[in-house]
């Protein structure tokens, strides 16, 4: 129930209670006033009785008496009607003042519920954000995975050493591999080379295909092609290419 309809229906409620309440203390005054004049006229009658009581026969005495009894009792009925009307004036009033505090203890109520479902959907959204930005970091994470083995697998450019130049390269692997056949793919051959990629193995080409690296830190090549190392697998444990295994031998 909205605000503003709980408003609208106590202040509806309270539209006769200012008329109720008029016409009660009118009536309340218009008692007490008859219980005063009442009070008043005993009092008058019971001096005369007092004065001339010594004069008065029995029967008379008795008559008085009963007159003034009366006029006790009524005036007693004026006061008792009075603090009836009062007793009702009150619990007028109190109906109303109860009816504010349930009205009130309502209103609490749903506002506290309201605020209790705006939570729920606050956490429900920061949660559903929480897993759209896990599922992101997952997603770039490995993103990332696949591109770090991509590149522990392809040799680069600025690899841990530098190649040696071309021409001290040749006669180095010519003097101690005299009959090494190297055999490249026909479409490795038929690929046009950028002068600026790096090259690399025994026949001086591109990467391309699986690859090895030699194991000897100071190696002049350090990354070969299976075929021209005559490789069809990765061998296990360490490798080291033609010429840095017959240097090992030599020493």
């Amino acid at each position: 129930m909205a605000t503003g309809l709980h408003l609208e229906q106590y202040l509806e409620s309270l539209e006769n209670l200012p008329t109720e309440l008029q016409r009660n203390f009118h009536l309340m005054r218009d008692l007490d006033q008859r219980s005063q004049d009442v009070m008043r006229n005993i009092d008058q009658i019971s001096d005369d009785y007092l004065n001339t009581v010594k004069s008065l026969s029995p029967e008379k005495r008795s008559e008085q008496m009963s007159k003034i009894q009366k006029m006790f009792n009524r005036a007693k009925e004026f006061s008792d009607d009075k603090v009836q009307l009062a007793i009702q004036t009150y619990e007028l009033v109190d109906k109303h003042i109860r009816r504010l505090d349930s009205d009130l203890a309502k209103f609490e109520a749903e506002i506290k519920e309201k605020a209790l479902n705006n939570n729920k959907k606050e956490e429900e959204t920061n949660s559903k954000k929480k897993g759209r930005k896990k599922k992101e970091e997952k997603g770039k994470n490995k993103r990332k995975g696949n591109q770090s083995d991509e590149e522990e697998t392809t040799p680069k450019s600025g690899g841990r050493r530098k190649k040696p130049k071309k021409a001290e390269s040749d006669s180095a692997i010519a003097s101690v591999l005299p009959g090494l056949s190297i055999a490249h793919p026909s479409d490795v051959l038929d690929m046009p080379v950028d002068p600026n990629e790096p090259t690399y193995c025994l026949c001086h080409q591109v990467s391309y295909g699986e690859m090895i690296a030699c194991d000897k830190m100071d190696c002049p090549i350090e990354w070969f092609h299976f075929a021209c190392v005559g490789l069809t697998t990765k061998p296990k444990g360490k490798w080291y290419c033609p010429k840095c295994s017959t240097e090992r031998k030599k020493k």
